[in-house]
């Protein structure tokens, strides 16, 4: 079968946007970028001043990840909070091999920091010098820390959400799929934005966004080899690794997903909320028409953004049992 030649159109709000980066030229992502793509772009003391004036703190603390080897957590909650609450465990993007775990807090505004949740989000350690299964063996360690530590942490270990975006998403899932096999930490729900899970490389979305858009079919490739090396794509690749081959998804909590119809996850997203559905879990799935990878993060003031983003704040909303906002009277 021929690939497709022709693909959903972008967004108009979103398209310029596109077309700034575009004018940049091509870009090609490369090993020797990975050190800087790894860095906060801010210091964390500026980090710290921005949560302080929310009304939230940072601690950090050093726990066992795979294999033993110590790896960090970061916990971010309300400021002075007392009492179990619901714990978000979260896993940053960067296809596995860049990204930091204390960038891009602020994709979490509008749906998260709003709740009086405890917020930890695990540093796992980046391929390609950590391949697999060393970033989702940290994120599993971390994950089984947290529940263990519930007293400390002021969280309530029935209520551990688990969270991610794009690569994140991805080892978000088959985090969830070793805490079910394993017979670890019980999940109430998972969320799962633009999740990467398939390292096959044969679906139609993959062949649509080729050399255009956010997170291109060539990017992904470069994050699928830096994890697995020459095992990609063949039959030695755990579920785990790539929850799209997974093929009993029966016994996951409730999951919230959603992509854009123009991003090169779109198919695989779809895929796996079927499998969900298949397996008989409660799974809540977006298509946003006309949205790129990371629309929200990157145009938050388009309007296919402010209603993705609604839409995951009332998921949020009636997952964590609290009652729908009373609009004022006009």
């Amino acid at each position: 079968m021929s690939e497709p030649t022709v693909r959903p159109p972008f967004d108009p709000e979103l398209a310029g946007f596109l077309d700034a980066v575009a004018s940049r030229g091509p870009f090609t992502l490369t090993e020797d970028m990975l050190p800087g793509m790894r860095q906060l772009d801010v210091t964390e003391d500026v980090l710290d001043a921005r949560l302080r004036e929310r009304g939230l703190e940072r601690s950090s603390v050093t726990v066992p990840g795979h294999r033993g080897d110590p790896i960090t957590l970061a916990v971010i909650r309300r400021t002075g909070r007392t009492g179990p609450t619901t714990a978000v465990y979260t896993i940053h993007g960067g296809g596995m091999a860049f990204g930091h775990h204390l960038g891009n807090l602020d994709s979490y505004d509008g749906w998260l920091l709003d709740h009086d949740v405890v917020l930890v989000s695990v540093d796992y350690r980046l391929a390609p010098e950590h391949p697999d299964p060393y970033p989702v063996e940290d994120c599993y360690a971390g994950l089984v820390w947290v529940a263990e530590h519930a007293d400390e942490l002021g969280v309530d270990p029935a209520r551990i959400v688990i969270a991610g975006q794009s690569a994140g998403a991805g080892l978000a899932a088959g985090t969830a799929l070793l805490a079910r096999d394993r017979r670890g930490p019980s999940l109430a729900a998972q969320v799962l934005v633009s999740p990467m899970l398939d390292d096959r490389d044969a679906t139609v979305s993959a062949a649509q966004i080729d050399g255009v858009g956010i997170a291109d079919r060539q990017m992904t490739r470069f994050g699928w080899q830096a994890y697995l090396g020459p095992r990609r794509g063949t039959d030695d690749v755990s579920v785990y690794a790539a929850p799209a081959r997974a093929t009993d998804l029966s016994g996951l909590p409730a999951t919230y997903l959603d992509c854009g119809s123009a991003e090169v996850f779109r198919d695989e997203t779809v895929a796996y909320a079927g499998a969900l559905w298949t397996a008989g879990v409660d799974a809540e799935l977006h298509v946003w028409p006309g949205a790129f990878h990371g629309f929200t993060s990157m145009v938050p003031e388009a309007t296919v953004s402010k209603r993705a983003t609604a839409a995951l704040a009332d998921w949020t909303r009636r997952l964590l049992g609290e009652p729908e906002p009373v609009a004022p009277r006009a």
